[in-house]
C-alpha cells in the first residue's frame, strides 16, 4: 500500500515538473492565456467570453421597452 502511494507521488510529481518546464527555463515564462477574451486569435474572428457577451445584451440599452 506504501508502495503504491510513493509511486503515485513520484508519478505526480514528474508530470508537473514536465507540464512547468517551459516556465521555469524560459526568462519571464508565463501560462499561456487560455481564456477566450485573452487570445488575440479570437478576439480576430469575433468570438468573446459568453459573460462579457451576456452583460452587453442586459446592458444594450436601458431605453428599451421590456417585454
Amino acid at each position: 500500500m506504501l508502495k503504491v502511494i510513493i509511486f503515485s507521488v513520484i508519478i505526480v510529481g514528474i508530470a508537473v515538473l514536465l507540464l512547468s518546464v517551459r516556465i521555469l527555463l524560459k526568462k519571464n515564462g508565463r501560462f499561456v492565456k487560455t481564456h477566450v477574451s485573452q487570445s488575440k486569435a479570437m478576439r480576430e474572428r469575433g468570438v468573446t467570453c459568453v459573460q462579457s457577451q451576456d452583460f452587453a445584451m442586459r446592458h444594450k440599452s436601458p431605453c428599451a421597452v421590456k417585454e
